[in-house]
């Protein structure tokens, strides 16, 4: 079966996220990246809609229908993919790729096929050549209504239907809807805690154990119970953190009814750990340690000298706790400055980096990662950016 997924706003760390869920490198048959999409040829079906509520960087899954020629009249197999129910049958088109895409001519085709067949319908437009999560999900476009994702590449014309939309409002509410809050030492998107767990390769069973050691308010935790993971352990030297997050995982346990978790609050600076863990316990080390002053005028330099020391001393501590195939997934602070970027350099002697990309698809010129590997992760207007790097013990 052939599947689209919709990379987010960073197609590159969303690109990494997939081929760590799917294992890219092996598991599939066929590989295409078009822009911001990619289609996957997988051998086994999967549920997009309970997939996509596991992945934080791609914006929808769908299933391609058909291959065709991109320069002639497809209305004919688009129209075999209608399947109107009762009600009012809404519809609308996503167009991925090159050259225009004439929407309202197929349309209106489309509309005098569902009239002379005596259905009610109902076009949804958008100004972009392209409809958000949030106008499918609003219309209910994954069912019953359709939404036609037109992809086309020089030759082929893609078409397919969306199964799934990411869980927008889910986020949302997870992210702004929890007990407490710390904006003030800056705070990791849900999203982007989700794809970092899935770069660690880990899979959700009762055996394996993740840790952040900068646990915070929660985020990763909370985030990994939800996608199915048991066991996790945080820890912090801040009271107020370890407080914070206790009630956040509580709060996340209620919500969304998680039975049967073991998690662990303890107590302990990130230099510390093997006081507290078990050497060669821990699977996963998930985290986005302190990365600086988040307000006020930043002295750069003694910055960086202090979290090189601080996340040298922490790597020591992750590579004795950590079990002998585990991996760290962590974000490093990128700190803007003019039109320069100055980046931490913390002592690696026991990992490397791992690059995050499928051989199959790291020659694709798309594909820009780091002189070192990672992947870059901001926006304009942000002072300081964040750099995911996968690290592997270097035995």
């Amino acid at each position: 079966m052939k599947y689209f997924f919709i990379l987010g706003s960073n197609p590159v760390l969303s690109l990494a996220e997939l081929s760590a869920v799917f294992n890219l490198a092996k598991n599939s048959k066929e590989i295409k990246l078009l822009g911001n999409i990619l289609l996957l040829e997988l051998g086994n079906d999967i549920n997009p809609s309970k997939l996509i509520k596991k992945i934080g960087g791609t914006i929808k899954i769908g299933r391609i229908e058909k291959i065709a020629n991109r320069y002639t009249d497809q209305t004919d197999k688009i129209i075999k993919l209608l399947n109107p129910g009762e009600g009012k049958f809404k519809y609308g088109f996503s167009y991925y790729g090159p050259g225009k895409f004439d929407a309202k001519t197929l349309a209106m085709k489309i509309k005098n096929h569902l009239r002379e067949n005596k259905v009610s319908c109902r076009w949804v437009t958008s100004k972009e050549r392209t409809l958000s999560s949030v106008v499918v999900e609003q219309n209910k476009l994954t069912g019953p209504g359709l939404e036609i994702v037109l992809i086309a590449d020089n030759k082929n014309l893609y078409i397919g239907r969306t199964l799934a939309v990411q869980a927008f409002k889910e986020l949302s509410y997870r992210d702004y809807g929890r007990p407490e809050r710390d904006d003030k030492s800056g705070m990791l998107p849900p999203k982007l805690a989700q794809i970092m767990i899935n770069l660690s390769g880990i899979k959700p069973d009762p055996d394996t154990i993740i840790l952040d050691p900068f646990c915070g308010s929660g985020t990763v935790l909370a985030e990994a119970l939800i996608m199915g993971h048991k066991n996790i352990i945080g820890s912090d030297s801040s009271e107020k953190a370890i407080s914070d997050t206790r009630k956040n995982i509580v709060w996340i346990e209620k919500k969304f009814e998680i039975r049967n978790s073991k998690f662990e609050i303890i107590k302990s600076s990130a230099t510390e750990l093997t006081k507290k863990i078990k050497p060669s316990s821990i699977d996963a080390i998930v985290t986005e340690p302190y990365l600086g002053p988040q307000r006020g005028r930043i002295n750069i330099k003694q910055t960086v000298a202090e979290l090189n020391k601080l996340y040298s001393n922490a790597l020591k501590e992750f590579k004795k706790v950590l079990a002998p195939n585990g991996r760290v997934v962590m974000v490093w602070p990128i700190f803007r400055v003019t039109h320069n970027l100055e980046r931490i350099t913390p002592n690696l002697t026991d990992f490397k980096i791992i690059n995050p990309i499928s051989k199959n698809l790291q020659e694709n010129k798309t594909v820009n990662l780091t002189s070192r590997n990672t992947i870059i992760y901001g926006r304009e207007g942000q002072r300081i950016w964040r750099e995911i790097v996968l690290l592997a013990p270097d035995s």
